[in-house]
Formats: structure tokens, C-alpha cells, sequence
């Protein structure tokens, strides 16, 4: 069996169905991260996909942020499900249960915790490879992200993994093996990052001492004497072929074990920089089991850096076993919502009422729920009437008078093109040729060769009309554009060409610094390659140019 973990960075921005993808991914239990929808945005075609049974987890407070959802095949269907770690916003029924001890936290704290929708836990009947049927509970996170700017967004992501840890031991101790994977947003070891020597106190990073407390290691992959201590303290029993410690119940990293040495083995990276490209990233993105599970059921676990489509890549991992699938989805699954189960009525049916036995009468059908009474009236087979009286007949035709104005209103021709604007109009109305002739006969001689000189007036204009077609005015404003077009190349001559960086010897790429601060806003300089590693050739060099202020 295959179970999969992807940030997928908006479940309603991929190319193709979400069937076409979930099928693509080539697995039975997949993992979405950061799907960027909430519960008002939820629609069916991303809620009920054709072969699988979904699961999501929406922020309450912020729209369109943050959320996790887990997609099983119909193979792989869990007995019980819930959103979120603490059990706080759980009211329904076929939940997993087992919350452990929350003392260290407020009931006001749990609520924080689990209201960003950051959380989905499935539980599954498996058969090992010993023909033995035992419970999996698979934990899909999405761990926050400490922010440097909001040092209350560091101790957020700290009471986080916490709360993760809290929760999947109290599930391992109730005799289900556990399955943690998602984005963690924090990178483990030196080996997971692509420049770790540019980042300072890089091991005493709060996120990655807790990692090093909460996972497995060997001996040879501990980083500092803390860690070392940890691994060799008699009180602390590591046994990976029994899972058992005597004080914690400790996960292992299940890359790791299987590509203990791989290098530049990244899952994130940054779009703003291409850094893709150059693989310049980060693993953060992890599948963590507990000992036991891996020992005896896993065969590999891998990443997968060719699926493009968000800023991370997938995870995935192969087991041993097989699935013993549910015969009917938990309570949480999202098939059960009101707005999908097909037990929410159309707002027509509230507002419209229809009185059938009149339509009926007329041996009509039910006309649709959307249309009002005139609308039935209209398409009912008319009943004789009662001749209207003389009064009744001027009213009628006064209204019909209206409606027929209000007709040939909307049936005047509308404008043309905007060539028909600069056309000219003969707003003088000619007369028909016979009094023209009349006119012209009874005028005095002098009067007719001034009527002469103004028939040729007319002439001369109906010319100047026949030459004023579309063509000869497009000519005629493009003769009028150029002065003006280089009148305003001469004010408005914009940046000059971008000079070339340092070592490439490239066109640079003009920034703008969004950071707020005093450079805020300013424009700058820089090489248009992706970035990368310094000692790459073909990644970003150091350059680095201020545009000059215009004063």
C-alpha cells in the first residue's frame, strides 16, 4: 500500500480535475496541505471525487487559509476520522478518540491550536505482512510557520508540535501505530538545507531541538552533545525493533532511514527566486512513523521532485501491508456535509409559491419553481374573457402605447465602431428634386448662379464626405499621432536599459523592495538567474544595483 503527503498550495488552482490528479499521484491514502479553502469556498467537485472518500479541515477564522484534506481510496476507506489534534471542535461520531493528557494546555489554547484547520486524522484497518489485522492512524499536519517579524507565531508553532506530540503518543499507547506526514516546516539536519552555514544558531533553532527530541537517530547522524546525551541516557531505552521507550515514544524519520546519506534531497523551494531550477531548497516536508511500523512493514520512502504544480513536492511512502477497508465512511467524512448530502432544498422551493391546481386546470406541467406568477400566466392557455369596456380599451392601449416605445427604444441601431464618432453628419435635411427645381426657377438670374455656386458647394462636400471613409481617416490619424507620439517618447522616456551583472554579464531584473522600512518601495537591480548555491556558476551571482532617485 502507497500513502502520499503533498502542500499542494491551493486545492483549486491545479491545471486539471482533481480526479486527474489524485490519480495521477499513484496512491491510496493522499495527504493535501495548505488547500487554501475553506468551508464557504468548499465545492462539490473538490468535495466528492468520483473513487475516493475526502476528509477536510478548514480555518474558522481567516477565509481561504491554511486547511489540510485527506483523500482515500474507496480500498482504503478508515473506520473513524477527525479534524484537529486537541478533540476541541469534535461533536460527532465515529471520532478517533485517544486525546492523551492536555493538562499543560487552556481550553483557550486548544481552541487557537486546532481553529486553522491544520489537522486530519484517519484510523484504518490494515492486514500486515504476518496475516495480522492491526489499526493505523495516519496524522495529516500542516505545522504553522515562524514568522521572524511575530515572535507570537514562534511560540504558536511550539505549543503546535506539542499538542502533535501529545496526540500521537496517546494513540501509540493505545495500540495503533502511527503515521505523522506533512509539511513541518522546519528542516531537520545540516544535510536538509541547501546553505545551512548562512543561518545562524543553526542548531539551536526551537523547532529543531524538538525535532531531535521527538525523532529516532543513530548515533553517527546526532549533531551536538545534547542530542548525544540524549541518544546514550540509560533512562532512555531506543530500541527500533520493538518501537518501546521507557519514557518516550519516539518516530522516526522514514526518508532518513531509507537515504540516511542523500544529499540536496529538498521538497521546498522558493518561487519568487526560481530556486527550483537550481534546486535551492529545504526538506520539510516528512513522512514519520513509529519504530515498530517501520521495521516490519515499510519498503522505501522516497521523494518526488518531477511533480510540478506548487512550491513543494510530494512525499511518498510504500508499505508491506494491505488495507482492510471500512463498509461505510466515518461521520467526518465530507460526503455527509448538508451542502452534499442532498438534503439541502433550493432557495426557490422558500420564496416561490406555486399553486398547482390552477396550473394543473389548464392541463399544463408544473412550470419550474423559478418562475413567478406572471411568468405562469403567461405560459398557461388562455381563458376567455369578458369584452372590456371603452375605458378599459384607451387604458389598454395607453399601455401598450408604452410598452411599444419602449420597444422601438431598445431596438434603435446602437453605435458602431469609434471610427463613426469622427464621421460627419449632414444634419440639414436636402429636399427632393422637384422643389429643387421649383426653387430654383422662381429665383433671379443672379440668384440662380448663386445657387449654382451652391449646388457646387454641395457637391464639393458630398466629395469631401465620399473621401472621408474609415481608411483615409486611419491614415489621417496616423499622420496627426506621430508629432504627438514623439512629443510624448521625448517627456516620457522611462527607465533606461537595465545594465549587466557582474559575472554573466546578463541583463539584470528590476525589484522593488516590499519590505516596510525606509528602502520600502525603492528599485533595485538584480541578476535575472534563478538563485542557488554560491559555489554554483550557473545560479544568481551577487549583484546588486540601487536605482538612482529621480530628483
Amino acid at each position: 500500500m502507497k500513502i502520499l503527503s503533498w502542500n499542494i498550495n491551493g486545492i483549486r488552482a491545479t491545471k486539471n480535475s482533481l480526479k486527474q490528479l489524485l490519480d495521477s499521484l499513484v496512491a491510496d491514502v493522499i495527504c493535501l496541505q495548505e488547500t487554501k479553502v475553506t468551508r464557504d469556498l468548499l465545492d462539490e467537485p473538490t468535495a466528492i471525487v468520483d473513487g475516493y472518500n475526502s476528509y477536510f479541515s478548514f480555518s474558522r477564522g481567516r477565509s481561504g487559509y491554511s486547511g489540510v484534506a485527506t483523500f482515500c481510496k474507496d480500498g482504503a476507506t478508515p473506520f473513524a476520522a477527525e479534524g484537529g489534534l486537541s478533540g476541541f471542535f469534535t461533536n460527532h461520531s465515529g471520532a478517533v478518540g485517544c486525546y492523551g493528557n492536555m493538562d499543560e494546555f487552556s481550553e483557550e489554547e486548544l481552541q487557537t491550536l486546532d481553529s486553522e484547520g491544520r489537522a486530519v486524522i484517519t484510523q484504518h484497518q490494515i492486514l500486515t505482512s504476518d496475516e495480522k489485522e492491526e489499526k493505523l492512524t495516519i496524522i495529516n499536519v500542516y505545522c504553522p510557520r515562524a514568522d521572524p517579524e511575530k515572535p507570537e507565531r514562534g511560540v504558536y508553532k511550539l505549543q503546535f508540535y506539542q499538542l502533535l506530540q501529545a496526540r500521537a503518543e496517546a494513540i501509540l499507547q493505545s495500540g495503533s501505530h502511527v503515521i505523522i506526514l506533512g509539511d513541518v516546516n522546519t528542516s531537520h539536519r545540516p544535510i536538509d538545507h541547501c546553505e545551512p552555514d548562512k543561518l545562524e544558531f543553526f542548531d539551536e533553532n526551537p523547532g529543531r531541538v524538538w525535532l531531535n527530541s521527538f525523532l529516532w537517530q543513530h548515533p553517527e547522524q546526532l549533531t551536538t552533545e545534547s542530542d548525544t546525551d540524549v541518544c546514550q541516557n540509560p533512562d532512555v531505552e531506543q530500541d527500533l525493533s520493538t518501537g518501546h521507550t521507557e519514557k518516550k515514544r519516539l518516530f522516526v524519520d522514514t526518508f532518513r532511514h531509507f537515504h540516511p546519506d542523500q544529499k540536496n534531497a529538498f521538497t521546498c523551494w522558493s518561487t519568487a527566486t526560481g530556486a527550483r531550477q537550481t534546486n535551492y531548497g529545504t526538506r520539510i516536508d516528512y513522512i514519520f512513523a513509529d519504530p515498530c511500523l517501520v521495521e516490519k512493514a515499510f519498503i522505501d520512502s522516497v521523494l518526488m521532485p518531477e511533480v510540478e504544480g506548487s512550491d513543494h513536492c510530494p512525499v511518498k511512502a510504500s508499505l508491506n501491508c494491505r488495507w482492510l477497508a471500512s463498509p461505510k465512511c466515518p461521520a467526518f467524512c465530507t460526503k455527509y456535509m448538508p451542502e452534499f448530502a442532498g438534503r439541502q432544498q433550493k432557495l426557490s422551493q422558500f420564496v416561490v409559491k406555486i399553486d398547482k391546481n390552477k396550473v394543473s386546470s389548464h392541463n399544463v406541467d408544473i412550470l419550474p419553481g423559478s418562475q413567478d406568477s406572471s411568468e405562469i400566466t403567461e405560459n398557461v392557455v388562455p381563458v376567455a374573457k369578458p369584452k372590456p369596456s371603452q375605458s378599459t380599451q384607451k387604458r389598454a392601449g395607453t399601455n401598450q402605447g408604452g410598452r411599444n416605445n419602449k420597444k422601438m427604444k431598445a431596438e434603435q441601431p446602437r453605435h458602431g465602431t469609434l471610427l463613426s464618432f469622427f464621421k460627419p453628419n449632414n444634419i440639414q435635411k436636402k429636399s427632393s428634386k422637384a422643389e429643387e427645381v421649383d426653387r430654383i426657377q422662381k429665383l433671379s438670374p443672379d440668384d440662380q448662379d448663386a445657387g449654382s455656386i451652391t449646388q457646387n458647394t454641395d457637391v464639393t462636400d458630398n466629395r469631401l464626405n465620399l473621401e472621408t471613409t474609415p481608411c483615409n481617416l486611419e491614415k489621417m490619424g496616423e499622420a496627426q499621432n506621430k508629432p504627438q507620439a514623439a512629443f510624448w517618447k521625448s517627456v516620457l522616456k522611462g527607465l533606461p536599459p537595465p545594465p549587466n551583472c557582474h559575472n554573466h554579464k546578463e541583463p539584470c531584473v528590476l525589484r522593488t523592495v516590499k519590505k516596510p522600512g525606509p528602502n520600502c518601495g525603492r528599485q533595485f537591480y538584480v541578476c535575472a538567474r534563478p538563485e542557488g548555491h554560491s559555489s554554483n556558476p550557473d545560479a544568481r551571482c551577487n549583484t546588486f544595483i540601487w536605482v538612482a532617485k529621480i530628483k
